[in-house]
């Protein structure tokens, strides 16, 4: 062997000594930022919804579950869940739990147009426990612990003629129309203990969305949550609908925080994504996050609102507005 075929079989190994060394550092570096894009979930658990990422992932919802996962989302939310057939149902349940994702609220009963329970009737009574007990069944094969309980309007019905009269006419005080309410609750409440649900109740605003509901301060809502006196009645705390209905926002979080299970937000005016309106969420789900740190506790977040933009640019806009948000 001459020295020149010696000095060419140094020089090739070394070359290839530098082009593994370089494409292991190339590998490692690949791995190390697709680890990281696997990893970067959010500090909250802002709950997307069927629709949020349609462009972007497709009109599969469970694409669309898997999508949210992949942009750092840890939980999905999904009111009109009691819809969807048994079989979906139970398919959303299953991926979520192998994505590690937690399932937020669906609706278990909600009425806009009726004073469902701020009366005293059997058919209207007969209505909310069926769908108590149809939630129990849709939370097992979903794996949810959270549905949405929107109890009717304000009673405006006559008492002399028992026709509906939404604008007039002799009604029930407040009061009574109140102990109504807590007396079905506690019903309700009744048929979720035993399986560890909770269903929360949502104040609504009269002003921009629903007019005439019965719920619609956080205070109420707290008052009757302590009078019900049950871990399955709760408050849902839709951050949106308080802008509109009371403000103060962080006070009357902080009155309400230990009858508050759940969160929902949106920016007003709009109802779009954080940042389009007048809401400060940067400071409010801050104030959330670190008081539930230092409580111990874990809540779900509902991005319970539309997208500002159209398409998948409208999309990324939204993870972004998130990103912009999450607390430190």
């Amino acid at each position: 062997m001459t020295a020149s075929d010696i000095d060419r079989r140094n020089f090739l190994s070394q070359s290839a000594a530098i082009g593994f060394a370089a494409s292991s550092q190339l590998f490692a570096r690949s791995t190390q930022a697709a680890n990281a894009a696997v990893s970067q979930k959010f500090k909250m658990r802002f709950a997307p919804h069927p629709g949020m990422f349609a462009a972007s992932a497709g009109r599969d919802v469970l694409d669309q579950i898997r999508f949210a996962h992949d942009s750092g989302f840890t939980a999905w939310e999904h009111n009109s869940m009691p819809r969807e057939d048994v079989a979906v149902q139970e398919r959303i349940g299953q991926l979520l739990r192998d994505l590690d994702m937690k399932m937020g609220v669906f609706v278990a009963f909600a009425d806009f147009e009726q004073p469902v329970f701020a009366v005293k009737n059997d058919a209207f009574q007969a209505k909310v426990l069926q769908a108590i007990k149809d939630a129990v069944q849709i939370a097992k094969r979903c794996g949810a612990k959270y549905c949405t309980v929107v109890p009717g309007t304000v009673d405006q019905q006559s008492i002399h003629t028992k026709k509906w009269n939404r604008y007039g006419g002799g009604r029930l005080a407040e009061g009574y129309q109140t102990a109504n309410t807590i007396d079905l609750l506690r019903r309700c409440a009744e048929i979720f203990e035993p399986h560890g649900l909770v269903m929360v109740l949502e104040p609504l605003n009269w002003k921009s969305n629903h007019g005439g509901v019965l719920l619609q301060r956080s205070d109420q809502a707290y008052a009757i949550c302590r009078a019900v006196n049950s871990p399955a009645c709760k408050i849902l705390f839709d951050i949106y609908h308080q802008q509109i209905t009371e403000g103060n926002l962080i006070p009357n979080i902080d009155q309400c925080w230990n009858e508050i299970d759940y969160f929902q937000c949106g920016d007003n005016p709009g109802r779009k994504e954080p940042g389009t309106g007048e809401i400060n969420y940067r400071a409010v789900f801050q104030h959330i996050h670190d008081r539930a740190t230092q409580d111990g506790r874990d809540f779900i977040m509902g991005m319970e609102h539309g997208n500002s933009q159209k398409g998948k640019s409208g999309e990324a806009a939204v993870i972004k507005a998130y990103r912009e948000v999450d607390p430190a």
